[in-house]
């Protein structure tokens, strides 16, 4: 699926004003740095994964969740799926009519640097209607601090302090939290949050540990071929 013209138009419109954009990755790849990177996916899709913004390989090929810490992602879904080792890049691409993948800013930031609080509430309701309203699924495994605190965003002063509590804790990366987003003309919308570390291959305390981590929100969300939508 894809963003109908008036959702572009909005995202396009508000990143023409935005500082931080990296214009000399965009102008490598001959691509649109107004252009937002959402790959979402199938709207009917169980589980969705939450990351925090594009990087250089997601702007090349305009899809999210590319990268380097993209694949380690994919790699391992593949692995939990199909029990082999992923063939190639273009099978790698192939799971994302599988899943459902979003970002918190849909747009590279220079140096790869988490976007500014300023930023992302900007994009904030934009994201949120993505995530509401083109996606039926409630179970989003976010990747990273940033992407988990993200859904703080707009939060009453105590949700926002209960989803903070729960970043602290040690079993954060095996238990789940439910969080309710408010949508500007509908009703509200639940979604279960299973976090999980960033997969950066900077990430040295839990790159390694990572796919391990990740086969087990699969197994906990008993992912298999045949029942990824629905």
């Amino acid at each position: 699926m894809s963003l109908d013209d008036a959702q572009r138009l909005a995202f396009r419109s508000l990143a023409a004003d935005m500082d931080g954009l990296d214009l000399e990755v965009y102008a490598r790849f001959d691509k649109s740095p107004c252009e937002p990177i959402i790959g979402l996916g199938d709207a009917n899709a169980r589980i969705g994964f939450f990351g925090r913004d594009p990087g250089r390989e997601e702007v090349r090929h305009s899809e999210p969740f590319i990268g380097a810490g993209g694949q380690l992602v994919r790699k391992t879904i593949h692995r939990h799926l199909y029990g082999t080792e992923m063939p190639h890049f273009e099978a790698s691409l192939g799971l994302s009519r599988q899943f459902f993948f979003i970002n918190t800013v849909p747009y590279k930031p220079v140096g790869n640097k988490a976007w500014s609080m300023k930023i992302k509430r900007a994009f904030h309701p934009l994201m949120t209607r993505v995530l509401t309203e083109q996606w039926q699924g409630r179970s989003i495994i976010t990747l990273g601090r940033e992407a988990f605190l993200w859904f703080g965003i707009g939060q009453s002063k105590s949700e926002r302090a209960r989803i903070e509590a729960f970043w602290q804790q040690e079993d954060r990366f095996e238990t789940s939290i439910d969080v309710t987003l408010a949508r500007p003309n509908g009703t509200p919308r639940t979604f279960t949050l299973y976090p999980l570390p960033h997969p950066s291959p900077l990430n040295a305390t839990w790159y390694k540990r990572f796919p391990g981590l990740l086969t087990q929100r699969l197994e906990q969300l008993n992912a298999r071929p045949d029942n990824l939508v629905g």
